[in-house]
């Protein structure tokens, strides 16, 4: 069972889920995992990650993973030639945009966030709302070919003329031919997806200062080791949602028998005082019709959430220091405006999803922790950066 509070172990002071491995102290936190030669890709994780999952049609191999990151980062994938998937994923900011919500490749506004891609391999579902959505492979044909909203804009009237402009980079069939051999015609976009989905999968973040600190090579200040007792802790309950190695609440591995969706309102919005969320975002309610479902969202992994503001799945919260302060209040009540309505009295809102005696010190301290798990390392690791910024 992947809720969090299932799978705490305690590792110094703090409380770590792992994966049947505890890194506490010194020695070597790393585990490699070598495949064969033919593969050409090994994971290097920290002890207490699993083993990632790949599709048994789409391995992991070092040419795909090239490939996708040079088209992840290619302006002419999009129907205009004017956006790449790298436009709405900056690699500074964890592969989110720093936008409150997202702009596709014709100016159209998305009314969501874009998510960060901080172990997006790890993601059990790929979207804010969207139960079906489990592989990089399905998700990925959302942004490519998606009309509602635009996003890349590749269309049945503009699907050839894109992959002629990459047809007509000689560079392309190269990486095409060792990333997919034996395959006649591999350039096809069928093998763009895999190729993206596979440099997405090596989108490891495991080296935050929080990270060194469970291996025994860094020191947490004091005030994140509070806020990390606080975050783990029956007070704050933070884990409820963020406790894995991943910081979220929904896990998928190599190895994985059980896999948990959950979906929770948090108690944003309440426009009637019915526990209304606005149109065109209201959760997992678009898909099922159903009330209970109306606002329910994945909770975000909070690896690397110093640098991914704003935050919840409209942007609508600003600040880390402002979303502790939602949190403590158990929701939140706005008082005028058309979102006008108190949150805090959602009646779909999560059980988990309650006030907390915080003073502001406390909510600093817990801010203070969610910066220990910025990954400097990831942000800059030149094996994702942009290639064309490069040439």
């Amino acid at each position: 069972m992947w809720r969090a509070a299932r799978g705490l172990v305690a590792c110094a002071t703090a409380a770590v889920w792992v994966a049947g491995l505890t890194a506490c102290g010194g020695g070597s936190t790393t585990v490699t995992e070598t495949r064969p030669a033919s593969d050409s890709w090994a994971w290097s994780l920290p002890a207490y990650f699993p083993t990632p999952k790949a599709p048994a049609d789409n391995p992991m191999s070092s040419a795909k993973v090239e490939l996708g990151r040079h088209l992840f980062h290619d302006r002419r994938l999009s129907g205009n030639g004017t956006q790449s998937c790298g436009s709405c994923h900056h690699q500074d900011k964890a592969f989110s945009d720093g936008r409150a919500t997202a702009r596709g490749a014709t100016g159209e506004p998305h009314p969501r966030g874009a998510q960060h891609l901080s172990n997006v391999v790890y993601n059990a579902t790929l979207t804010w709302a969207n139960p079906a959505l489990v592989t990089l492979e399905r998700q990925m044909e959302t942004p490519l070919f998606g009309d509602s909203p635009v996003e890349m804009g590749v269309n049945d009237a503009n699907k050839d003329a894109v992959l002629q402009r990459l047809r007509d980079d000689a560079a392309y069939a190269a990486r095409f031919s060792a990333a997919f051999p034996g395959e006649a015609a591999p350039l096809n976009w069928g093998n763009i997806i895999r190729a993206i989905a596979s440099f997405q999968r090596a989108l490891i973040s495991g080296n935050s200062l929080y990270d060194r600190y469970l291996q025994g090579r860094a020191t947490l200040s004091p005030a994140q080791t509070r806020g990390m007792n606080l975050f783990f802790g029956e007070k704050a309950e933070c884990f409820h949602c963020h406790g894995s190695f991943n910081f979220n609440d929904q896990i998928v591995h190599a190895a994985s028998r059980i896999v948990e969706t959950p979906f929770s309102n948090t108690g944003l919005y309440n426009i009637d005082g019915k526990g209304g969320f606005p149109d065109g975002n209201r959760g997992v309610f678009e898909l099922t019709a159903r009330a209970e479902d109306m606002g329910r969202f994945r909770a975000a992994s909070l690896r690397n959430v110093g640098v991914t503001a704003p935050y919840m799945h409209d942007g609508s919260i600003a600040t880390l220091a402002e979303a502790l302060r939602f949190y403590a209040a158990g929701g939140r009540h706005i008082t005028s405006g058309p979102l006008a309505g108190d949150g805090r009295a959602n009646p779909y809102k999560s059980d988990l999803i309650s006030r907390i005696d915080l003073s502001e010190q406390e909510q600093a301290d817990i801010v203070e922790f969610l910066h220990s798990l910025t990954d400097h390392e990831f942000l800059n690791d030149p094996r994702f950066a942009d290639p064309f910024v490069q040439r």
